[in-house]
């Protein structure tokens, strides 16, 4: 996939249409592109005069969420010029629209001169105008192809690179965000009590105050060359050809004997807040590069790599695989075996062992490389809330030695999510230091070192929303060989308050915003009555959604949310109860997603408190036979078998689809030791139940696990809370109960609905 960006620039008069036509050529592992034009004159008795418009289609790539994509492989875009005034200004690449299909025009309303049969004169020397514009344009136009024909042939050939690749290079660029003019204000310091103050003050109006300040950053130093990176011999080494290192700052590698410029990576020292080239900021290895940045690794003396991007985001190479999945691999003279690999819901963790080979004489011990690759960075903006970069970056604190050389961090042009990883970083040791946070001034000298750092003012925005999150919560995680004596000291009274600590804590939860609008689909009048609460309705960004049935509207819609678990996303669908009437969509979506695990934490009717009298309410409907075979729609459900536990029951249901004539094994564990007010009166039935369900889902693939208890909120978000935060003391020994709790309250309203 290629996304293009358009550059525009200006001939003197119209009436002719031009086509650009770009051809793909294909050969492993890149592209080279071939430009071809065209000319169609055309004529019309309507002509104006005015400024023509030629474009031309570069590929471009980002690691931001802003880039415009085009899904062909051969592209043609087709702009007419019938006689219209543009405006007289330049076009720039932040300023089109996005590009979406095979052709474009580009017309505004245009002022026309009309031909009459009384002025037969005008009418002539508008034709020969046209004609001198049309052989002008023409002109224009073979020189451009020319001059593209010359570039294309200079591709073509093939470049020898130093690391034993042949490759036909097609140069590409991220696009870069049109600036502000600057202003002479001056952004100082922030002191950590007015953080949240100021957060709130520069979000109002969109974003504005935000805008203004990341347009105000320097975009890069005014005596920084490029000169390294600018070689003919390198240039194939580079991503982007708009992101280049600076000479004073850049990454040498020592060179290769016989190899001009084989000292050379797109790779820049970064400083830390008070750590001199504490990190090595990197674009993502290419093909072709992928043994330069091991061996940059090796001399670096680099424990610690951090990845921001995923290999392909948008159907978009943003990276080289650069490890094995398995065993071991050489890349170039050093060696990668693949120890460990842990695969988290944010992050996943690999342990390498690197070994230099090939110079027997000087040959040095082993090493232990780490790579945290963080993936849940979405292929468009920044990440949803900033809980899990937070712990991301604190495993990557952890987990560096102190001998070890600098932190490499890298994304895709290693300029955006890198820059807003360090700047991240190194405010959060400012923060714990001097108790005030310089987001400006820090990212203002680290583009001194490497251009465009923290890319986008979304990103310069979840910069100050991390630090504000980590400044209000802390760190909450705790040993869980601690966890008695933490327990005893937030039972205890807070001075000058008359709540303790755990008191204190849930009010913070409870103090986390719900975004009603957010639920516009829950809310459509047509879905209003397949809510069992009118408070607790699924947010759209994570709604599990059900296919339309034939004919009918507003047919996808359950009340129910995917939620994230300890090491998937989308681990659990908290559902309500199924009421009468959308027992059919329950099972509907059962079978959608695969669901084989259903755990029910309530009864099918419960006592409550009515006009001040005790009463039995409905909590759920009956969605399952007491025997036999029941049919719902399509669906048929048959009980096959029930158990009885010590606090549960199991029952086996066999649910057929009868339109697509296929069956599958479904268990439901129905919890009955939640009474209708209070907790369980202790948790081992709720250890057994947990243990239970994960067996079954290592029996029967790890596909969602459905939880309902009535609104699908209170019992339901303490069932996933605590099935989470066991998963994650069984892997780490650790536990966080405020961050999985509050994690879960972003996903669905009144997780855990109380203290």
């Amino acid at each position: 996939t290629v996304s293009p960006s358009v550059d525009v620039t200006r001939s003197t008069k119209t009436a002719a249409t031009v086509s650009v036509k770009e051809e793909t050529k294909t050969s492993s592992p890149t592209s080279s592109s071939v430009t071809s034009l065209s000319v169609a004159p055309t004529f019309s008795p309507n002509l104006t005069l005015g400024p023509t418009y030629v474009t031309t289609v570069n590929s471009s790539d980002s690691d931001n969420g802003t880039t415009r994509t085009a899904s062909t492989d051969s592209v043609v875009t087709t702009v007419s010029l019938n006689g219209t005034w543009f405006p007289d200004h330049q076009l720039t690449d932040a300023s089109t629209e996005p590009w979406e299909g095979n052709s474009s025009t580009v017309a505004t309303t245009p002022e026309t001169f009309s031909s009459s049969d009384e002025t037969p004169i005008i009418a002539v020397m508008v034709a020969l105008s046209s004609l001198l514009v049309i052989v002008f344009i023409i002109i224009v136009l073979y020189m451009l192809r020319f001059k593209k024909y010359k570039q294309a042939g200079s591709h073509s050939n093939s470049f020898r690179l130093s690391n034993g690749r042949t490759e036909d290079v097609e140069p590409q660029s991220v696009p870069l965000l049109a600036r502000s003019p600057s202003t002479n204000r001056k952004y100082p310091p922030l002191p950590v009590d007015k953080l949240e103050e100021e957060i709130n003050r520069r979000m109002a109006d969109d974003n504005k105050l935000f805008r203004e300040e990341f347009n105000a950053l320097p975009a890069c130093p005014i005596q920084a060359t490029c000169e390294a990176a600018s070689k003919e011999e390198n240039k194939e080494k580079n991503r982007y050809v708009n992101i280049l290192p600076y000479d004073h700052s850049r990454v040498h590698l020592t060179p290769v004997e016989g190899v001009p410029d084989s000292d050379y990576i797109n790779a820049s020292f970064i400083n830390g807040y008070q750590e001199k080239n504490k990190f090595i900021a990197a674009q993502g290895p290419k093909e072709e590069t992928v043994n330069d940045f091991w061996r940059m690794i090796w001399e670096q003396n680099t424990a610690t790599i951090v990845m921001v991007t995923n290999l392909k985001e948008r159907k978009e190479c943003k990276c080289a695989q650069y490890w094995p999945d398995q065993g071991c691999w050489t890349y170039g003279n050093i060696r990668v075996s693949v120890e460990d690999v842990t695969v988290l819901v944010d992050y996943t963790v690999r342990k390498f062992c690197i070994q230099q080979v090939g110079d027997m004489t000087n040959r040095k011990p082993q090493r232990l490389i780490t790579q945290f690759h963080f993936t849940s960075w979405p292929d468009f903006g920044v990440p949803f809330t900033p809980i899990g970069m937070l712990k991301f970056l604190k495993k990557v604190k952890a987990c560096n030695p102190q001998y070890a050389g600098a932190i490499v961090v890298h994304c895709s042009a290693g300029v955006g999510r890198t820059g807003t990883f360090v700047v991240i970083d190194a405010m959060l040791d400012m923060m714990h230091t001097e108790r005030k946070v310089d987001v400006y001034g820090f990212v203002s000298r680290i583009r001194a070192q490497r251009c465009q750092m923290v890319q986008t003012d979304m990103q310069y925005v979840f910069i100050y929303q991390a630090l504000l999150e980590h400044y209000l919560y802390g760190d909450t995680e705790l040993e869980v060989t601690s966890l008695e004596t933490h327990l005893q000291k937030i039972y205890n009274k807070i001075p000058g308050t008359s709540n303790n600590g755990l008191e204190e804590e849930f009010k913070k939860l409870t103090s986390i915003k719900i975004q009603n609008d957010k639920m516009r689909t829950g809310n459509l009048p047509a879905n209003m009555k397949k809510n069992r609460v009118l408070q607790i309705i699924p947010y759209e960004f994570n709604r599990v959604i059900i296919p339309v049935k034939r004919g009918e509207e507003n047919t996808d819609y359950v009340n129910a949310s995917f939620i994230d678990g300890y090491r998937q996303k989308d681990s659990y669908i908290a559902s309500q109860g199924p009421l009468l009437h959308t027992i059919e969509d329950f099972w509907r979506m059962i079978w959608e997603w695969k669901s084989c695990s259903i755990v029910m934490l309530t009864e099918l009717e419960e006592r409550g408190q009515v006009s001040s009298k005790r009463s039995w309410a409905e909590k759920c409907a009956q969605y399952w036979p007491s025997d036999g075979i029941v049919s719902y729609g399509d669906i048929t459900v048959e009980l096959k078998k029930e158990e009885e536990c010590e606090s549960y029951t199991v029952r086996d249901l066999l649910v057929t689809n009868t339109r697509e004539n296929k069956s599958r094994q479904i268990r439901q564990f129905h919890f009955h030791g939640w009474p209708e007010v209070g907790i369980p009166s202790d948790g081992k039935g709720m250890i057994s139940i947990i243990a239970a369900v994960q067996k079954q889902q290592q029996q029967s693939g790890n596909h969602p696990i459905t939880v309902h208890c009535s609104a699908g909120a209170g019992r339901t978000g303490t069932f996933c809370a605590l099935s989470t935060v066991l998963e994650r003391v069984k892997a780490e020994g650790i536990l966080d109960v405020f961050q999985t709790v509050k994690s879960l309250r972003l996903q669905r309203p009144h997780m855990v609905q109380t203290l």
